[in-house]
């Protein structure tokens, strides 16, 4: 199995960040406009890509620290897959690690949704820095 990893520093404080990962405000503001969302465990994530749907279920929230999602419905290569959101302040800023693991191959999927992370952790990082992020 493999895994996709993004580090990134953001100057902001965890709870900030962690808003904007669990609420449907935060997550519609940053990956997919259309979002349903609650900060829940069992709940059931939906984001809408167009014509694609993906459906996330909370399987672990720690205020301010990590988020977890088990990926229940998207595309093939994701169904069963593992997002996570590891929150750290340091120094006046928090070190976000984000993984999306258990991958069965590097595929061009994995490759481009590698690619497709990273632009939205930018706009994660955008929205809780400036207060507007680039969501689908």
């Amino acid at each position: 199995m493999v895994e996709i990893r993004i580090n990134v520093t953001i100057k902001a404080i965890p709870e900030k960040i962690y808003n904007a990962l669990t609420t449907q405000e935060g997550l519609a503001s940053w990956w997919a406009k259309q979002t349903t969302a609650k900060p829940e465990v069992g709940f059931v994530n939906v984001f809408i890509f167009g014509k694609f749907r993906n459906e996330m279920k909370v399987t672990k929230l720690t205020p301010n620290k990590k988020v977890e999602w088990k990926c229940i419905n998207s595309i093939e290569e994701w169904v069963g897959t593992d997002i996570s959101f590891d929150m750290e302040e340091k120094e006046g800023s928090t070190i976000l690690r984000f993984t999306h693991a258990g991958w069965r191959a590097v595929t061009d999927t994995f490759a481009g949704c590698t690619y497709d992370w990273a632009l939205f952790m930018k706009s994660l990082k955008s929205l809780c820095e400036t207060g507007t992020g680039t969501p689908h």
